[in-house]
């Protein structure tokens, strides 16, 4: 792997990106991160110049082979793989990148099929980029398919559960920019103020921004790093990347709220199911941290996933945030482990899913996944999901989300955990922000939307385990 030397002449950055096009079986946003450690002598803007025209054909997919279809003879199913890879890249520059002049991608274009050993497609591919590149003022789109680059089955299952005028705010905030999100912690002899003003000096160093979140407080946007490893304090455990709407599903939880109660020799027990990459166990762990700072409890956060490399690494951050209540262990959790039924206060199941929500930041979810797929995997999720309930004390409390947009797998479960096991849910108003209560808010669930409430796609619900089988909740709360 090449790494630490200056070779930024010899490296031809749109080669890169075609190849990484033509890389299959690899997820987008994995294959992003080795090829950018790999050429890590690059500049920022050069790294940035590939990131951006890699996920951007790659998102723009659907769209850019309907503007290919408009002028090229040979439709882009029939064509090499190749010379299909190298015209998306390029009609992408031509419409999307302003500070590429159209004449270079076309020429840029010509000399990449000459490297790949297509001489005789030279003419091919510079006619084709030059009829766009003269008309891209004149494009007209057909379908919200099109314009937004949504396969058709996804769109028509939108606008049927959400509406059109929802479905299309939807298309379009999956387009946006999307900044990574990290969120302050408390860290000991380090004022939250130093680390913050630290990171921001560093981040405005480098060419970067970062701005406070709207509503979270210790949840700012970053952008302009590709290495959050070298901000200040990074190591100290100062910060975590955690996107907000992972934040607010365990804020929906109500913890602080049920913690509070808690006294005497008390323990409170949170176990979280599936839980890589650690977000929310780690912040269930430091809300469970500060009220027990308050209270005279103990606690523990138990993090299980099925993957043993995903264990590790959420054990090597739990290490460098100085978590000292938390363990990770590998598990599947589809089988129910007998030493843990009726034990925990909190579970967290964020459960497996069809991950439509996150489409904007793993593009390649909707050109892979399947109805047939969506079908599997609601049954896996319930088999999740009964084992859950199993976990959960008299009075405990059951956070079911996922990071997606379809009420096959989100509201029909969340009615299913009602229904099959008498779970009451409990309204999420007092622990969510206000601009988030809705009617749904009140009943015990929430679906975050992309482009209306400018997070990721991900449904919300909290549920609670009755204290006796006859319907009534433990204590009479009927809040957080």
């Amino acid at each position: 792997m090449v790494q630490g030397q200056n070779k930024t002449q010899g490296t031809n950055q749109r080669m890169i990106v075609l190849e990484m096009l033509l890389t299959e079986q690899v997820y987008s946003h994995l294959l992003v991160r080795e090829v950018l450690y790999k050429y890590n002598y690059l500049t920022q803007q050069e790294k940035a110049f590939i990131k951006r025209l890699y996920e951007g054909t790659l998102e723009r997919q659907i769209e850019l082979d309907y503007v290919i279809g408009q002028y090229s003879s040979v439709k882009t199913g029939k064509m090499k793989k190749v010379i299909r890879a190298l015209l998306r890249m390029s009609v992408y520059q031509i419409l999307y990148m302003d500070a590429v002049p159209d004449a270079a991608a076309c020429n840029e274009a010509v000399k990449l099929a000459q490297k790949k050993g297509f001489s005789s497609l030279k003419g091919f591919v510079n006619g084709v980029l030059r009829n766009i590149a003269r008309n891209k003022g004149s494009l007209v789109y057909t379908s919200l398919s099109v314009k937004y680059s949504m396969p058709e089955w996804i769109v028509d299952m939108w606008t049927a559960q959400l509406g059109a005028e929802t479905t299309e705010a939807v298309l379009a905030g999956l387009l946006k920019e999307h900044p990574v999100t990290i969120r302050f912690r408390a860290v000991p002899d380090l004022p939250m103020e130093t680390a913050v003003q630290a990171v921001q000096q560093a981040l405005t160093a480098q060419g970067g921004t970062m701005e406070q979140h709207p509503y979270l407080s210790c949840v700012y946007n970053v952008s302009g790093t590709d290495d959050l490893t070298r901000l200040p304090y990074y190591h100290e455990g100062a910060f975590v990347v955690q996107d907000a709407s992972s934040i607010l599903a365990v804020m929906a939880a109500g913890i602080a709220r049920y913690a509070d109660k808690q006294t005497g020799e008390k323990t409170v027990r949170v176990l979280d199911l599936c839980a890589a990459p650690g977000g929310k166990s780690m912040l269930a762990a430091d809300i469970l941290e500060q009220c027990s700072a308050k209270n005279t409890f103990q606690y523990s956060v138990v993090s299980r996933d099925l993957s043993a490399d995903k264990v590790a690494r959420m054990l090597e951050n739990f290490d460098r945030c100085g978590l000292r209540h938390m363990t990770a262990q590998t598990a599947d959790a589809t089988v129910e482990d007998s030493a843990l039924v009726g034990t925990s206060d909190i579970v967290i199941a964020d459960v497996p899913c069809s991950g439509l929500g996150v489409i904007g930041k793993k593009r390649d979810i909707k050109y892979n996944i399947t109805q047939q797929a969506i079908e599997d995997i609601t049954v896996l999720q319930r088999q999740i999901l009964a084992v859950a309930v199993r976990y959960l004390k008299p009075g405990g409390r059951l956070l079911f989300s996922t990071c997606t947009i379809n009420q096959k797998e989100n509201e029909q479960q969340f009615a299913w955990l009602r229904e099959k096991f008498g779970l009451a849910p409990l309204s999420l108003d007092d622990a969510l922000p206000a601009c988030l209560h809705s009617e749904t808010t009140k009943s015990g669930y929430l679906q975050l939307l992309p482009g209306v409430h400018d997070t990721d796609g991900f449904f919300i619900s909290v549920l609670c385990r009755q204290e006796n089988s006859d319907g009534e909740q433990s204590d009479g709360e009927q809040g957080i």
